[in-house]
């Protein structure tokens, strides 16, 4: 016998189909399905207990290309996203209107290496590209931002290996910074330079004749400026010529008024070029950070001895370190200009050439010993020393016969400098600390595999990405750490004292894409759990520029191929809605105690500023944040007072620690939903999907009406 249907079972059934598609009886929607892309499960946050910022996930776009640089610098433009694929020579277009969802919808295609892009308020885009052959000249090349779907405007020749371009804040010039890599076997080593581009009023391409060159010409030797002492000059010389010149590989550009400053990283300089007539004018040495300073300790071994502990975050005394700035910026406090350093570090190993080595092999293959004089002599072992790759050229004695000092590759930090070179702050070891607390399964783990200490010995979380930028009245650094991934932000309000505000890391540790990727059928799923890898350019929106109404990041991770949007909520103003209410007074299981920058009184011009930081300036670097600390680095008088940087996150990939499960980015999601909110509170703008869910609910609502008519009539007739 068949039982027929009631009301009651079709209306049943009529809700699960409703639940099928996303919707709850009674019209209220579930969150979305799925985790968007590349978003993790649990992201690790952690936060400063007086911290006004929350970082958050809002959406990412996957090319599904693993460790190809498939995403690398980005730029924004109205709600368009422009991404760097350095290996394709194209520049990914993404419509980011729904920053939940960010889609790509074309793409610009030039030859060679893209490696750049800069684009201009008006929409003049420029896009830096390294010619197949790195050492010949690369080009620049011109399109217009509010159409990316147009023709290519032109393009114009510019230096050998061009790694990095940037507008002027006033729009007439772009800068390219010309880093003039050697040939990979060394057997010939091009100039570096910086290229001065006059740029047109109008959205249109430059010509060859508004290209101007500020070369090192003038620092050769009997040239007409000095070259200080302290600049690194190293290495082979294929050239009989210009060896200063040929040496200088400018890597990255900011602007302070009429001058720009171009880090010169292996030489670990900044150089000081005048825009108006393309000269470099002066070369400032940064010297050396000192690692036996309190506050400024390392850990220098990815091998502990059994049963030590394996984050052992340590000074030395007689090690060193070359702050080696990658990315720098710049904003102004109290009317005085600043510059921002991300102290990464870089080696250069170029054919047979190579200028590092490890402690432990000092002393062998031609190397010189460690002095027996030397308070280092005894720290060669695996557990202190001997892991640790340092710099073979520097810290010799005066007969170079044996090495009194150590000096190690970056700082594992962030730099804050005047404009004439002085250390006004430096973030000590900072990164590691906080780092060591949010993830300790996974300090100093690397970035295409999840390990413990991977990149102890070498440069630690590596900080590379950096931009600087204004949430309500405080300026603030963000700073990318390479390997172990995640943005640390820093209020700059003091100069002098940065201050550790919050950290995000939207990666899941338990998945090791490197180890896994080969054994995988779906190796675009595996790449998506393991979030974002290798951060290695930021873009800062203000409330202003950003789709949602809030300040946001975009982020470029050359690892995982992805590009992801960050939500940056002022709790001071009333944001982060999902997770003020959460946090209570945890704030994200952070301690009382964290985010103590370096209290410094350094000895620069302007150094104690303790008014609000102006605006402005970005790209892309990095470094580490260390407990400031009583350090005087090289005669610059720093003397900072260590705070421990009190932070808390996930301690593995299965786990919550110290509160976390209470962050507002443990969900991560409905950004596009009506719990979330702009920074005014208003609600996100509806869009067509919502509209077609609507139009589907109603459908199903009058389906349901009828089907229970029918039914009623069904049952009065078998009455």
């Amino acid at each position: 016998m068949t039982n027929p249907l009631s009301a009651k079972t079709l209306t049943a059934s009529a809700a699960a189909l409703l639940l099928a598609t996303g919707f709850t009886v009674g019209g209220a929607t579930t969150e979305a399905g799925p985790a968007h892309a590349a978003e993790v499960d649990e992201p690790i946050s952690s936060s400063a207990a007086d911290a006004q910022i929350e970082m958050d996930f809002l959406g990412s776009h996957e090319t599904g290309q693993f460790d190809e640089s498939a995403a690398e610098i980005t730029a924004a433009h109205g709600d368009t996203v422009f991404t760097v694929n350095a290996q394709s020579a194209t520049v990914d277009v993404i419509d980011a209107s729904e920053p939940t969802e960010p889609q790509k919808v074309d793409e610009i295609t030039g030859t060679g290496v893209a490696n750049s892009i800069s684009i201009r308020e008006d929409g003049l885009g420029v896009i830096a590209l390294e010619d197949e052959d790195k050492t010949k000249p690369g080009t620049v090349m011109f399109f217009d931002a509010n159409d990316p779907t147009a023709d290519i405007l032109g393009e114009v020749p510019v230096g050998s290996l061009p790694d990095m371009v940037t507008v002027t804040p006033d729009g007439t010039h772009a800068l390219v910074a010309n880093e003039g890599e050697p040939a990979d076997d060394f057997s010939t080593d091009p100039e570096g330079s910086v290229s001065v581009i006059d740029l047109p009023a109008e959205v249109a391409a430059s010509s060859e004749s508004d290209v101007h060159t500020a070369d090192f010409h003038e620092f050769e030797e009997g040239g007409a400026k000095t070259l200080p002492e302290d600049v690194r000059i190293f290495g082979p010389t294929p050239e009989d010529d210009l060896p200063v010149s040929r040496n200088l590989e400018p890597e990255y550009i900011t602007v302070a008024g009429d001058k720009a400053y171009a880090t010169l990283q292996e030489a670990n300089a900044i150089a000081v070029v005048d825009i108006a007539s393309a000269t470099v004018e002066e070369i400032l040495p940064l010297g050396l950070k000192d690692h036996g300073q309190a506050g400024n300790g390392l850990d220098a071994s990815d091998r502990d001895p059994k049963d030590a502990p394996t984050v052992n975050i340590t000074e030395h005394e007689g090690l060193k370190g070359a702050y080696m700035p990658d990315t720098i910026s710049t904003f102004t406090s109290g009317g005085t200009d600043y510059l921002v350093t991300a102290n990464e570090g870089d080696s250069r190993e170029w054919g047979d050439f190579v200028d590092a080595a490890r402690v432990k092999d000092l002393g062998e293959d031609g190397l010189a010993p460690v002095c027996e004089t030397s308070p280092l002599a005894d720290k060669i072992g695996d557990e202190d020393l001997g892991r640790l790759n340092i710099i073979t050229d520097l810290g010799l004695n005066e007969a170079g016969d044996c090495y009194e000092e150590l000096v190690a590759f970056g700082g594992r930090s962030f730099s804050v400098w005047t404009t004439d070179g002085k250390l006004v702050a430096d973030s000590g070891d900072e990164f590691e600390q906080l780092t060591a607390e949010a993830v300790p399964e996974f300090f100093n783990s690397n970035h295409s595999e999840s390990n413990l200490e991977g990149r102890s010995d070498d440069k630690g979380p590596e900080p590379e990405a950096l931009t600087i930028g204004q949430v309500g009245e405080t300026t603030y650094a963000f700073v990318g750490f390479e390997r172990i991934g995640g943005i640390a932000a820093f209020d700059l309000s003091n100069p002098s004292a940065p201050k550790f505000a919050t950290y995000f890391n939207n990666r899941d540790f338990s998945v090791s894409v490197e180890d896994e990727i080969g054994d995988v059928s779906d190796p675009g799923a595996l790449l998506a759990g393991a979030g974002d890898l290798g951060p290695e350019g930021i873009t800062f929106l203000g409330a202003d520029e950003s789709p949602t109404g809030e300040a946001a990041l975009v982020v470029g991770n050359e690892v995982s191929g992805t590009t992801s949007l960050y939500s940056v909520a002022d709790l001071a103003d009333g944001g982060g809605d999902d997770g003020a209410e959460d946090d209570g007074d945890e704030n994200a299981g952070s301690d009382e105690d964290a985010g103590a920058g370096a209290d410094a009184a350094a000895g620069a011009d302007g150094a104690g500023s303790e008014s609000n930081a102006g605006s402005d300036a970005g790209g892309t670097g990095s470094d580490s944040a260390g407990t400031g600390s009583d350090s005087d680095a090289d005669g610059t008088g720093l003397d900072s007072d260590a705070g421990t940087a009190g932070s808390s996150a996930s301690s593995g990939p299965d786990e919550s620690a110290d509160g976390a499960e209470d962050t507002a980015n443990a969900e991560g999601s409905a950004e596009g939903s009506e719990d979330s909110a702009d920074s005014d509170g208003d609600p996100l703008p509806r869009t067509g999907a919502d509209l077609g869910q609507y139009l589907i609910l109603g459908g199903i609502a009058l389906g349901l009406i009828a089907i229970g008519v029918a039914a009623f009539l069904l049952t009065r007739r078998r009455r």
